[in-house]
């Protein structure tokens, strides 16, 4: 990220991989603000913020840009989920509605989960948490979908995913409009636009992917980021972040 900027990651253990991308930390140690647009990543993120009092929040998949304004000693620990881990450890919130916040009970991780000093000592909680909380077996049919939605990089077609899995079209679109409220199709090309942002940053202004075109480029960079590849490319200040692509620090 920036110097002014402290972002730190740590990785699931093997047994909560499919459900769990990420544990990180952003934290704003400075004594300025930092303007930013927050890109869609395809992950559906629980943050612990705390000011007064901690607060959980539940954060949809997103679907457009955030701007926000990161404030001066601001620091917010997060888990990054894949989206698989809706129906395991949030059923009561489904469907959980695209580019929403709600706030989870202050126990919804047990009430152990107040405070944290640093993002090992979070990590470490959670895994013992989420571990505890995960007690259906996953089913295997949609870590299969899932494993091919994120190793084609969003890429394959629903006709392709459904061949492969051997779950309906219509059966996978009522699963994510259910659970999701997106379609299967809006979902792959929010991730399709998570790897394309790396080539983007990285001055390829083409596409990598599977865009049908250079105009069906455009039209969805323009869509999930605001901007055309070009602007998106110059990353003035570094104000456009995708939490999913950043290096630690």
């Amino acid at each position: 990220m920036t110097d002014r900027i402290q972002f730190e990651a740590v990785q699931p253990v093997a047994a909560l991989e499919p459900l769990v991308e990420s544990f990180w930390r952003l934290a704003n140690e400075t004594d300025d603000k930092k303007p930013a647009v927050i890109l869609p990543d395809g992950r559906l993120d629980v943050s612990f913020t705390s000011r007064n009092h901690q607060r959980i929040l539940l954060h949809g998949l997103e679907t457009q840009p955030s701007q926000v304004e990161i404030a001066p000693g601001f620091s917010m620990f997060c888990i990054s989920f894949r989206p698989l881990a809706a129906e395991y450890l949030f059923k009561s919130f489904l469907p959980i509605v695209p580019d929403s916040i709600s706030l989870l009970p202050a126990n919804y991780f047990t009430d152990t989960v107040d405070h944290f000093e640093n993002i090992g000592e979070f990590s470490g909680l959670l895994t013992e948490v989420l571990s505890k909380m995960l007690t259906a077996d996953i089913d295997p049919r949609k870590k299969r979908l899932f494993d091919l939605i994120y190793s084609s990089h969003g890429g394959m077609s629903v006709r392709a995913l459904s061949e492969n899995v051997g779950w309906s079209a219509r059966q996978m679109n009522r699963y994510f409009q259910d659970t999701f409220g997106m379609s299967l199709k809006t979902y792959c090309s929010v991730l399709r636009f998570r790897s394309s942002f790396g080539h983007i940053k990285s001055g390829k202004l083409f596409p990598k992917e599977n865009y049908a075109d250079q105009s069906h480029f455009i039209r969805d960079i323009r869509k999930f980021a605001g901007v055309v590849p070009k602007e998106l490319a110059k990353n003035t200040n570094d104000r456009f972040i995708q939490f999913s692509t950043l290096p630690p620090s």
